[in-house]
């Protein structure tokens, strides 16, 4: 794959502003050039532990734990099991499950913030912590970063990515039917 050129790249974010092009403007910093860069999103694939980042030019209001905008989203290969969905779900609607490819994302503002909120879906799915338990830590976790204060549920995915993940699930019809 070819990535995208740093021309082409510039005259995308001309166009944007604000929060995105910050956020952009960071990943480009941290892991180059995107692999791939439309008007609306740029895109790095196997970057860091993620399968894939995207910076979205389009931010979508997030309320948990503070208001914010969600536009940077990083997705690690992770298998969670169906029973837990509902749990991930209320833990935190900006958190993705892809079943049958096998992957979580996390969507927000802030690398850091996806690495909290991804280390506590792994909390919760491996019953470390409750849904209520691991929304308090979120929520105390982001006044402790704000103030400067270190924590390492911030800065690296504390378990280990698995190689293999994904459930194609059951055939219920014959393929030549």
């Amino acid at each position: 794959m070819v990535k995208a050129s740093h021309q082409h790249v510039e005259e995308i974010l001309a166009s944007w502003s604000g929060k995105p092009l910050e956020g952009a403007r960071e990943m480009i910093s941290k892991y180059g050039l995107p692999d791939e860069a439309t008007p609306s999103m740029l895109i790095w694939y196997n970057n860091g532990p993620w399968t894939k980042t995207v910076v979205f030019r389009e931010t979508v209001p997030h309320n948990f734990p503070k208001p914010h905008p969600d536009f940077l989203e990083q997705t690690i290969k992770y298998e969670v099991p169906v029973q837990k969905f509902d749990d991930i779900g209320a833990f935190d609607g900006s958190v993705y499950i892809d079943r049958t490819k096998g992957t979580v994302s996390a969507k927000c503002h802030m690398e850091p913030m996806n690495i909290l909120s991804l280390n506590l879906m792994n909390d919760i799915v491996t019953g470390k912590r409750s849904v209520e338990q691991a929304r308090k830590f979120y929520a105390d976790t982001v006044v402790k970063f704000n103030q400067g204060i270190p924590t390492p549920y911030t800065e690296k995915l504390l378990f280990p990515l698995p190689e293999k993940t994904g459930d194609p699930d059951v055939a219920l019809v014959r393929a030549d039917s």
